[in-house]
């Protein structure tokens, strides 16, 4: 079998590349992308037999790839939504692998791809994907040669540092993740995190006071302990979200 992978995060793309390097010698990588526009370029001049993709990437919803190019393919979805999109996905019969993958659910997909007799999949896909917007649940953090999985609600804030990201959890942790800030905030729920300068996305129950500076300014006291200010432009929008 020829497989093509179709995922933005460089951890995940590795942890999937190594499983299948050691546990699957007659499957073939022809290669791997991680965005929408680099998926329809690579699958419209190229075919293969099996493709695993990542519900969100870099550049949008993997249900744009599906809206541009006909996939004609056994698709296997990546997701780390433990909640919306699995449930979605078990109701349309669609294979899915939750990150972090581990070899037993890759082998079950695998085995199902074999034992299928066509591509019969991908409308189940589509109606999977169709629905409510996704939210990201999990990011997988790397420290040196361990890759730890951290759930979105034990984020307190997202903030940029010197053109780098980072997560700040509730324990009082703070990690470098690979999305900008940018793309952290297109892939979180709207009603439980705000943009509030552009340096920082605060979550909304990390928020213990608000204090009111001169000029409009806003000062957020947060737990884990600190203080963030809310950018004069973003007042207005602040209070209207705090108050949802």
């Amino acid at each position: 079998m020829r497989a093509f992978i179709i995922e933005d995060e460089p951890a995940a793309r590795r942890i999937l590349k190594r499983l299948l390097n050691e546990n699957f010698p007659d499957i073939e990588i022809l290669g791997a992308v991680g965005s929408v526009k680099a998926a329809v370029e690579w699958l419209s001049s190229h075919s293969c037999d099996i493709v695993f993709m990542d519900v969100e990437l870099e550049d949008g919803n993997s249900f744009e790839i599906f809206r541009q190019i006909k996939i004609d393919a056994f698709v296997v979805m990546t997701t780390a939504y433990d909640n919306y999109a699995v449930k979605a996905f078990e109701v349309n019969s669609v294979d899915y692998l939750l990150k972090p993958i581990d070899l037993p659910m890759l082998s079950r997909a695998i085995q199902r791809c074999r034992d299928a007799k066509d591509h019969s999949n991908i409308d189940k896909i589509l109606d999977a994907l169709s629905g409510k917007p996704l939210y990201r649940e999990r990011y997988m953090i790397r420290i040196n040669d361990r890759i730890m999985p951290v759930n979105v609600s034990d984020i307190a804030w997202f903030e940029s540092v010197s053109k780098s990201s980072y997560v700040i959890l509730r324990s009082g942790m703070r990690y470098i993740i690979n999305p900008s800030l940018d793309e952290a905030e297109a892939q979180l729920n709207p009603e439980a995190f705000f943009r509030i300068s552009r340096s920082c996305i605060i979550a909304k129950n990390s928020i213990k006071s608000i204090i009111k500076l001169s000029g409009s300014r806003l000062r957020l006291e947060t737990e884990p302990k600190g203080e963030l200010e809310v950018s004069c432009a973003r007042v207005d929008d602040f209070l209207s979200w705090m108050e949802k």
